[in-house]
């Protein structure tokens, strides 16, 4: 399939606010990138659209390839001249402005058509009535008894009760 390109120069909106909007709509088909780019409320996603859409038209009027299979392949924005301009400031000083522009460039790329893949019907199984099915028995309560935890109150822990409180122990007489 031949690559189909399309380019944008000297965009008068900044590199790194067009590639929020071609990041959005880069790999998808042109078909979900122009629906997305036809509700998205940022000022690039006009420019970027147009230009999809005259890369779509070059592809069908050069290639003859159809709209409907044509995928974003690539999409990149990259830094056009910057135009250096001054913003006056107080007591006669002045600071730089750069106004950016941005080069976009797409690339399409049409899919290739698969001829549909012949269903094969499989054999659903034998229904099953329900009253057919045994039930099981249910199950008896036990009636063993849990054994009972040891008591909490260790030997270690009454020699720290009687430490203390100051009591001698056996042995320590």
């Amino acid at each position: 399939m031949p690559l189909v390109r399309a380019h944008l120069r000297h965009l008068h909106i900044a590199p790194r606010k067009v590639r929020l909007v071609i990041d959005l709509v880069r790999g998808m088909s042109v078909e979900r990138a122009v629906e997305q780019l036809g509700v998205l409320p940022k000022r690039s996603a006009l420019p970027v659209l147009k230009l999809i859409k005259s890369a779509a038209a070059n592809a069908t009027h050069n290639h003859q390839l159809d709209e409907k299979t044509l995928v974003i392949q690539s999409i990149i924005a990259n830094e056009g001249p910057r135009l250096k301009r001054w913003q006056p400031r107080a007591f006669g000083r002045a600071n730089p402005i750069l106004k950016r522009t941005t080069h976009i460039t797409v690339v399409l790329d049409g899919k290739e058509t698969k001829a549909p893949k012949p269903v094969v019907k499989k054999e659903t199984p034998a229904k099953v009535n329900i009253s057919d099915l045994k039930q099981a028995p249910a199950k008896a309560p036990s009636t063993t008894k849990k054994a009972l935890k040891p008591d909490s109150t260790s030997n270690r822990a009454k020699e720290r009760s009687a430490r203390d409180v100051n009591i001698p122990r056996k042995g320590t007489e």
